[in-house]
């Protein structure tokens, strides 16, 4: 597994944040797993911890949306380094209700809503198969969080 370890430590993607939302109860958390899965038809998957609070509400949840991150890091220590089981993340950021309740939030480079298809256990993580359902891209050229850049964030939960 050595090996393996030096390969993932060259890689470098950005990271995330996933909102949901289910039964009036809102969640987001940091995602460092995530990618697109297909060209036609549009496909996106993104894992989250099963130890995070977000993964409860998102497996009740029928959309979720993945946003991108500014490289001032402040979202991604707010999302990434606290828990929505003690915490309310949507207090201290700008946001509005998307489809089915899910938080959109205001201030980031880009960002976009998809339809829940289907989840997959995928150890530690549950995959989350979406669609597409809307994008929100105010400035194409805004810089985005890499995972380098927020690699020393401690988490909230362990993975």
């Amino acid at each position: 597994m050595d090996g393996f370890e030096r390969f993932l430590g060259l890689l470098d993607y950005p990271v995330y944040v996933v909102t949901a939302a289910s039964d009036g109860e809102r969640a987001g958390c940091l995602v460092g797993f995530a990618g697109q899965t297909s060209i036609d038809p549009a496909r996106f998957m993104v894992w989250i911890s099963k130890a995070n609070h977000t993964h409860r509400v998102a497996l009740r949840s029928p959309v979720l949306a993945v946003h991108l991150l500014p490289t001032d890091r402040r979202l991604a220590e707010l999302f990434g380094a606290l828990t929505g089981d003690e915490v309310d993340k949507f207090a201290a950021v700008r946001w509005e209700p998307g489809p089915h309740g899910v938080p959109l939030l205001d201030d980031v480079p880009a960002r976009f809503t998809g339809r829940v298809l289907d989840r997959v256990d995928g150890g530690d993580h549950t995959g989350f198969l979406l669609s597409p359902l809307s994008a929100h891209v105010p400035d194409p050229a805004a810089a985005s969080l890499t995972l380098k850049g927020a690699s020393d964030i401690e988490a909230g939960h362990p993975a």
